[in-house]
């Protein structure tokens, strides 16, 4: 499964940005896709995920309140809605998905479990 990550920019702070992530393969709309990110000099984590149906959703504590992930199946498309963007959420963020429906916390999580991956799209966001 290929995916194709997309939106990223320069935004002042408090800015916004809406990142796109598709797949023309059919099973990116039954897989859970997460969008991680990844700061220079940090570790990659977890920023959201979304079930298949979208009807269950993780966030990451740092980003609750201000970001939104969603999914339009007809359009094989996950976005992650970014609002009141701070500086400390410049990095490179990345899509990837699991290749399976199955949902819980303890898995979707973990960037082991995302099979696939798109090549990332940088967010800089500038105080």
């Amino acid at each position: 499964v290929q995916l194709q990550a997309s939106g990223g920019g320069l935004v002042p702070a408090g800015g916004s940005l809406n990142l796109s992530c598709t797949s023309s393969e059919r099973t990116f709309a039954t897989s859970v896709v997460g969008w991680f990110r990844q700061a220079p000099g940090k570790e990659r984590e977890i920023v959201a995920a979304i079930n298949w149906t979208g009807n269950n959703w993780y966030y990451a504590a740092p980003v609750k309140g201000r970001f939104t992930i969603s999914r339009d199946n007809a359009k094989n498309t996950v976005y992650l809605q970014m609002n009141s963007l701070k500086p400390e959420d410049t990095a490179v963020y990345y899509c990837a998905a699991t290749g399976t429906a199955g949902w819980s916390l303890a898995i979707v999580t973990k960037s082991s479990t995302y099979k696939y991956w798109g090549q990332g799209t940088l967010v800089t966001v500038s105080s």
